[in-house]
This record gives structure tokens, sequence and C-alpha cells, in this order.
């Protein structure tokens, strides 16, 4: 009869640890390999606080684990995973994320393959079992419309042969790829091919229809568009398991494509939360010279408007202890020297106070953060700046804004200059509705014609910026501003924002633009707001930000709405429950098949 000891060391050998070890004599020295969950925590024989020789058979002659996590893998197995993104990874946060999860949730050593670009998140460049394997594109973006037709051959060629070397020569052979879905030709095509020679699962993760967004530039009804339907129809049926983003694409493949996918929504990771006013006076610090930096010459916003926007106006700003005890530039307070340096950005001010010596020294030095008097509303945009997102409407939207404020305070519309400060005759409705800083991140190849628009509008109280900033400070930009606006529309109506959930995770309410599936994310009146137009927009620039910052309350119950989804359910919980299964059982699969 087998002892309990043999039994517990088959079953962990197998992957099974049950119950049964807490019965057997050799559970002290079981422990310390697993955490509170089952799991495998340690890897060497040389780990183990107190060796036993009851645990000898459970390594390899390289006193490696033969288990394990989760119990699944065939024992002596490595795990890894490909992730493949035909596209710039720094651009393409939801697989960042999933590569992110390869690595801490699942275990696994994982290999990105993907275009160079944008620099990825650090957490992807400092996490150690994450390898990128980074491709140059062979074409830049954004070539007129003939000359892309005419290099299309070549390019889908090149990647092709780029795509198949990296994948079955470069990297080590993988348990699973992880596939983005678009881009279609050839990314489904030439990893299929892999998973057959390297004998892989295959994921595809379906962000929305390649088909459609090449109707976007040729129209829907072009032989290319037709040919690309069939493909990605083909090929996309070819994986063992599949992810999408929202309902009313998984119905979609459902029953048109004849695909059951497992519905992943985008949710925030964990960096992407409400931030502190000193984190944000320290990237507004940071971001200083591009805030100020003029897009227009009646830009409100730029460094020597001072005089006319208040916003930059930094003599006239004092320190206040007691009420009646003020000092401005240094001086003295109840004869003590009070030492003020004053810092601003266009939002927020940092006063830090020294007090040389007396009974005020307590009361005074420190650091003090605190927004601005009459500060501007600050809006977010983030765009990719292509056909699928119409731009236009939120330009429109900011003249409206501009023009129906200036009625509203019965300004005139001539000459800026001789208008601007006419708002000081009226400071009671002045102050009803704020100045607006709109920022605009994102790259794309038409950010230099809506520039140019910009710069012909006459704008009085709007200012815009346009820039791109690190994927350590937009959760930062996000957490600083007021309110969000998502231009996305969808070229297949099927997919949703990722830049809405990320607002979500900060806190931040947004004004979505309205098409069939937003309603999946974005709630009417509860965490944002739905456009159809620029001039409903505009409406409800005026509806959200009357009273600011004091009296708003329509923005202040989004805000709460917001940051109640936002921190309802994170990155690491959503694919936990709906990738890590998938995962398993593609790894599962690699193990029956062997190398």
């Amino acid at each position: 009869m087998e002892s309990p000891d043999s039994t517990c060391q088959r079953n962990i050998k197998k992957g099974r640890y049950y119950p049964i070890i807490s019965q057997s004599p050799v559970r002290a020295a079981l422990d310390p390999l697993f955490d509170r969950a089952g799991r495998v925590r340690v890897s060497l024989r040389s780990s183990l606080p107190t060796p036993a020789a009851t645990l000898d058979p459970l390594f390899d002659r390289a006193s490696k684990i033969e288990v394990w996590e989760g119990g699944e893998e065939e024992e002596g197995m490595r795990g890894r995973a490909a992730v493949v993104v035909l596209g710039d990874i720094g651009r393409c946060p939801r697989m960042q994320y999933h590569a992110l999860s390869l690595s801490k949730q699942a275990g696994l050593e994982v290999d990105v393959v993907a275009f160079s670009g944008t620099e990825p998140h650090v957490a992807l460049l400092e996490d150690p079992n994450i390898h990128l394997h980074l491709m140059k594109s062979p074409f830049p973006a954004g070539l007129p419309r003939v000359l892309y037709l005419l290099l299309l051959p070549f390019k889908v060629i090149i990647q092709l042969v780029t795509l198949l070397w990296v994948l079955l020569r470069q990297i080590p052979a993988p348990d699973l790829y992880l596939v983005q879905n678009p881009p279609s030709i050839p990314t489904l095509m030439v990893v299929k091919w892999s998973c057959w020679i390297r004998k892989a699962s295959f994921i595809i993760d379906w962000h929305n229809f390649g088909y459609t967004l090449l109707g976007l530039n040729l129209g829907s009804s072009h032989p290319l568009v037709k040919i690309h339907f069939w493909y990605e129809q083909r090929y996309g049926k070819m994986a063992d398991g599949y992810l999408c983003v929202t309902k009313a694409m998984q119905h979609e493949l459902s029953q048109n494509w004849g695909i059951k996918a497992t519905v992943v929504y985008d949710r925030s990771p964990e960096f992407f939360r409400p931030i502190t006013l000193q984190e944000k006076h320290d990237l507004l610090t940071r971001l200083h010279e591009q805030l100020t930096r003029p897009l227009g010459s009646e830009d409100y916003c730029r460094e020597d408007s001072a005089d006319q926007s208040g916003y930059l106006d930094y003599e006239h700003d004092s320190i206040s202890t007691n009420g009646d005890k003020s000092v401005e530039n240094g001086g003295l307070v109840g004869g003590d020297h009070i030492l003020p340096n004053v810092d601003y950005t266009i939002l927020t001010s940092h006063t830090m106070v020294e007090s040389v010596e007396g009974d005020l020294a307590e009361i005074m030095e420190g650091d003090m953060y605190s927004y601005r008097d009459g500060r501007p509303a600050l809006i977010v945009s983030s765009t990719s700046w292509t056909a699928d997102e119409d731009f236009s409407i939120l330009l429109e939207a900011a003249l409206m804004y501009d023009r129906r404020v200036s009625a509203i305070l019965g300004e005139s519309d001539s000459v800026f200059e001789k208008e601007a400060n006419q708002d000081k005759v009226k400071p009671r409705l002045s102050s009803l509705f704020p100045r607006l800083l709109i920022i605009v991140t994102g790259k794309g190849p038409m950010r230099s014609l809506y520039e140019d628009r910009i710069r012909k509008l006459r704008l009085r109280r709007v200012a815009f910026r346009t820039m791109w900033v690190s994927a350590e400070d937009y959760p930062l930009l996000l957490g600083s501003a007021d309110l969000g606006v998502s231009l996305h529309t969808s070229s297949s109506g099927l997919d949703l924002p990722m830049k809405v959930v990320d607002m979500f995770g900060c806190g931040l309410p947004v004004c979505a633009a309205s098409y069939s599936c937003i309603g999946e994310l974005v709630l009417d009146r509860q965490n944002g707001l739905l456009f159809s137009s620029s001039s409903e927009l505009a409406d409800q620039f005026l509806d959200l930000f009357r009273g600011f910052p004091t009296t708003s309350n329509l923005l202040s119950a989004l805000k709460e709405g917001a940051l109640a989804l936002g921190s309802s359910g994170r990155w690491s919980d959503e694919w936990a429950e709906n990738v890590l299964p998938l995962i398993r059982k593609g790894s599962k699969k690699r193990g029956r098949n062997g190398r």
C-alpha cells in the first residue's frame, strides 16, 4: 500500500496541491514551497529554509521545482507566451497590460513582438520576465492614398517575412500566442503558421474589425475591403481562444462569424487613480513650457498675456497666516522675518514658507499647495488624429462656448485687444463661466492640419494645447483635469474608447460622442454625458462649468459616478476572471503537444 508521503509527492509532481497535504507528515516541509493560494513560491531546492530528504523527488537534477502554478501544467515545462502587435507597442496600452498580466498573474516569460516607435510604460521595461522584440515599420504613416495603394503589396510582403522570421527564429518557442486584431494582414496568417510549426496555442484579442478601418480610407465597397473581410473571417476562426472588448462585438462575432468570444472589458490599471494637489502641481510645473506656448496669436494662456488672463499675474498673490497677517514677497509679521518662496503653474500655487525666529515658526514653516483663484477649467482629450475621430466637433464646440459666454457677459465681438478686459466690468457675471484650457494628447497624421485650424480661431476664453506626454505622466494629466472629452465613434460601432476607461480610473467624468455601444461604458448623467453634435457639446460645457469651481453641481455628481466605476474593478481583476482560464487552457494544450 502506498504511503501518505509518496502519495503527497506524486500529487504535487502532477501539479495537484490538494488538502491531502494537510494530512501528510511532510506538511511542515512542504509549506515553504507554496503561498497561501497554493501556488509555487520557490523554484530552487536551495531556496528552502529547511531542506528535507522527503522533498527530493519534487526537484529535477538541476534542483528546479518540477511543478507549476495552479497545478495545470505538465511537469518539467517552462511557461512562455508571445504577445504579437503589428503596431507601435507604446500606443497599444491594452496589449501592454496583457503582457504585464501574463508575467505577474500567470507567471510566464513573455516575448512582446511589435513595432518600435513610442516608448512603452516603464513597468513593461522594468519587468525582468518581459522581453521586447521591436521591428521597424516598413513605411511611414499618413501616405497619400495613391501612394498607399501602390506600396500596399510591398508593405504586406515585408511585414510577412519580418514577422515570420521573428516568430520562428528570434524568439524561443512559446506555449501560446496572444495577438491583437486589427491589424489583421498578415498577422493572423503568420501567427497561425507559427502555431502549426511550434505546436502552440493561438488566442485572438478582437479590438475592432480590420476591414472596417480599411473602409474608412477606401470606402466600404472597395475590392480590397471585400478581400480583407474574407481574409479576416477565414483566419479569425482559426484560433483556440477569443477575447473581445464589448458585448456588442461578442454578439457580432457569434451571430455572423461563428466565433465564441469572451468579453474582457478594458479596465484601468492601478496607476490610473485620483492624485493629490502636490502631484498636480509637480506635473504642471514639468509641463509649464508646453502649457504657456501659444497656439494662436490671441491665446489667453501664453506667458506674455498675464495682464489679460490674471493666471500668470504673480505680483498680487500673497500668503495669509492668521487672517490679518499677510506678507508679500517677504516681510515682517509680528516682528518675525518671513521668507516666502512661491512658485506657480497655470492652475496651482506652491508656497514654501520658512520662519527664521519667533513664535510663528510652527505655524509658518512647511509647504502649502492650493488652486489659484480664477483658474481655468482643464479639459483633456486623447486622440489618434485619424479619420475615425472627428476633431472638428471639439473645435466648433469650443468656438460656440467662447461666443455664448461672451454673449452672456455682454461682450462685443469686435477687436480682441479692445475688449480683452471688458469682463472686469461685470465681475459677478464673469465668474459664472471659467476660461477653458483644452489639452489634446496623441500622435497621428492629421495633427498638423487641425493645429493650423486652431491657430486661425479667435478665441477669447478658450486655449488649446496639443502635446504628447509620457506613459508615466499621462495618468497624472488625467488626474489633474476637470473633464475628459472622447470623440471616438468606432469604424465598426462595436468597440469602446479605452481613453474613457483610463479617465474613469482617475475619477474624471467624460463627455463622449454617442454611438451604438457606448452605453456599455458611459452612463448618461451618471458618470458622463453623451453628445451627437458640436452644439450639444458646447451646451454641455455651459451646464457643467456654470459656477466653476465652487457651485458646479452637475460636474461634481459626474465625478462621483466616474470614480465609483473606475474603482469598482481594475484590470488585474478582469484579467484574472476572464483571461487567465484561457491562458491555462492554452498552456495545457502546449504541454500535451510537447516541444
